[in-house]
């Protein structure tokens, strides 16, 4: 919800697929995809047909572009993920992700709390 939220805006569809290469046979699974915030909207595709995936598997949420970027937050003190630039083999992350110290650091409680 932090990190990409035009699913819970607009209903937004992402196209979703896991990080590990799959072979020709691999079994479907239908998925709720939801992210890590305790909230009813932090929710990025129900019911989707994926291959089957396993507990800490990495999965690619493409299209998700500098409109995704600009939307994202820090919502509960979670850091912004990192922009990664790719073209073709090439890659680069363009924005380190802060550390929850970085988000501290601009935070300030008033003198007279």
């Amino acid at each position: 919800m932090n990190d990409l939220l035009r699913p819970a805006l607009y209903d937004a569809y992402h196209e979703i697929e896991p990080v590990k290469a799959l072979g020709g046979n691999f079994n479907e699974m239908i998925y709720d995809v939801v992210g890590p915030i305790c909230e009813s909207g932090d929710t990025f595709t129900k019911s989707r047909a994926l291959p089957e995936l396993m507990s800490n598997d990495l999965i690619v949420m493409h299209s998700t572009g500098a409109y995704g970027a600009a939307q994202a937050s820090q919502y509960n003190t979670r850091p912004l993920i990192p922009e990664v630039m790719v073209k073709g083999d090439k890659f680069e992350v363009i924005r380190a992700r802060p550390t929850v110290e970085d988000i501290l650091k601009t935070e300030k409680i008033p003198d007279w709390l």
